[in-house]
């Protein structure tokens, strides 16, 4: 993937700042596209709430993620075909949906994934197991599964939280070794700190999100955020 390589610091370009409930003042870089569709906002919020049970945070996360998906997807190459409608024949356009490969981040992308897959149910699907080191809050793979032949395929990663950016830059990182056309970041959140870490490794990557919040706390949650993504989609602590 010769569009896709790593920076060696972390700057920040020209900004465009249309970006819904955010507190701090970090300028974006232009291929951070913050979604600000109303039922986007509205879904997001209602996830937001701690009073949320599980199954309504699960079925909220599907609705948003297949909202996500169509922004995500704009700029999808299409081909003509010919077909014949019950009157005559005539032209459309379709897309190659199994050049597309969703990459989901375990274990909580999964929630992100069903969503997407309602919307494009031809895409691929890899996955990618990572976790972070209590520790050192750093990424740990201990899993990696992709389809065959990536090169020429546009790739998806998901995670619904982009917090410190560690988890996202080893999944990228990994990815760019087997030379796809191209990489996005779909996340629910994201959190300055988690954008500067991806967008300092990797500037050609495009992060889209629902909102970007105000910060980390000092255990690497984002603020104010929706607590534990994982732990909400499959109610464990």
């Amino acid at each position: 993937m010769r569009s896709i390589g790593r920076a060696a610091i972390p700057l920040l370009p020209r900004v465009v700042d249309n970006r819904p409930m955010s507190d701090h003042t970090m300028p974006l870089p232009d291929n951070v596209h913050v979604i600000t569709h109303p039922l986007v906002q509205h879904k997001l919020t209602l996830m937001r709430r701690k009073d949320a049970s599980t199954s309504t945070f699960r079925r909220l996360l599907g609705e948003l993620a297949a909202l996500m998906t169509y922004e995500v997807t704009r700029d999808m190459p299409m081909q003509e075909v010919e077909i014949e409608t019950p009157l005559e024949r005539t032209t459309g356009h379709v897309i190659d949906g199994k050049k597309l490969v969703f990459a989901s981040i375990l274990r909580a992308g999964t929630g992100i994934l069903d969503g997407m897959l309602d919307v494009v149910p031809s895409a691929r699907v890899g996955h990618i197991g990572l976790y972070r080191d209590p520790q050192t809050l750093q990424a740990v793979e201990y899993y990696f599964k992709m389809p065959q032949d990536m090169e020429g395929r546009d790739v998806i990663v998901v995670d619904p939280m982009l917090a410190t950016g560690h988890s996202a830059v080893a999944a990228v990182e990994r990815l760019a070794r087997l030379s796809p056309r191209s990489i996005k970041f779909v996340c629910l959140l994201a959190a300055p700190e988690g954008i500067a870490a991806l967008h300092g490794a990797y500037p050609d990557v495009p992060i889209y999100t629902a909102a970007v919040d105000r910060q980390l706390s000092d255990h690497g949650y984002i603020l104010p955020g929706l607590g534990d993504a994982g732990d909400r989609i499959f109610g464990t602590k």
